[in-house]
């Protein structure tokens, strides 16, 4: 029996994520599940590919999404209202355009400093409206494509194994951050042929592979590369089209609750896109 055993979501997309017992999904992913972005003075969004720094950078948000904290070794933290009402600003997510709303001079002077070069941030306006692609559709913030990623340990176990075969140090789940990580299915990547699953209250369905880039070699603790692994040893099994594959991406089919813990059933399956 499948069971939930993590629940994460990023507030600010490429930083740290936090990890809860329970959640509300929206239909955009997780509850404050990349709401905010860090964006250059251009409007292009920065990410763990462009800084590896921002994964040492922890946000916290209020329960009801009112205040914003950030802490980074040697900072120390700033906190901001979050506001909703400033003009929105252009930005680009993978060069799509998008609106953001700028959250000020105080975080963004915190963040350049960080960062080391002129980093602004941005919330997601309430009227914004990203239809997301794959075998099913659906919508999401600032999150890379679809609202939700969802991974097992099975599948971490097995690239695990190769990596040992290689001579390599095994790699921890946060490195590919999943908001769902299930376990208890003995198939590994068995999540790639799940179609229809419920959890607790939600309901998801299929999009897509998750196609994994070099964020997945950076050390989340330290925000520094690491070296080849994990992109190495996934390149000899799952290869997908240009890219590897690991975890696979939803959409929101029944917002909701869920908790770690809750049973994972899959009521319709498909065949592995590999």
């Amino acid at each position: 029996m499948a069971r939930v055993v993590e629940l994460t979501y990023y507030p600010v997309k490429g930083c740290a994520g936090a990890s809860v017992s329970d959640a509300v999904l929206r239909h955009a992913g997780l509850t404050h599940d990349r709401s905010f972005m860090i964006i250059a003075e251009d409007g292009a969004f920065r990410s763990q590919r462009h800084s590896p720094r921002l994964a040492v950078i922890r946000p916290e948000v209020s329960p009801g999404g009112e205040q914003l904290t950030l802490r980074a070794p040697g900072a120390g933290v700033v906190s901001v209202d979050v506001d909703l009402a400033a003009p929105r600003r252009d930005v680009d997510l993978f060069g799509a355009p998008y609106q953001g709303i700028d959250q000020g001079d105080q975080v963004a002077g915190w963040l350049s400093d960080v960062l080391g070069a002129p980093r602004r941030l941005v919330r997601v306006p309430p009227e914004h409206n990203r239809v997301t692609d794959g075998e099913t559709p659906g919508t999401s913030d600032y999150a890379d494509s679809c609202p939700v990623l969802v991974t097992s340990l099975s599948s971490l176990d097995l690239l695990n194994a190769r990596i040992a075969e290689r001579g390599g140090e095994p790699v921890p789940m946060s490195r590919f951050r999943p908001n769902i990580v299930i376990a208890g299915g003995e198939e590994p990547h068995i999540e790639d042929r799940a179609r229809c699953i419920a959890i607790g209250g939600i309901e998801l369905g299929y999009a897509k592979l998750a196609l994994r880039c070099v964020v997945t070699t950076v050390d989340q603790e330290s925000g520094a590369k690491t070296g080849p692994e994990p992109l190495r040893t996934l390149a000899g099994y799952r290869r997908a089209g240009e890219g590897v594959a690991f975890g696979a991406k939803f959409a929101v089919m029944r917002p909701g609750k869920l908790a770690v813990g809750d049973e994972v059933i899959v009521s319709c399956w498909g065949e592995s896109e590999l």
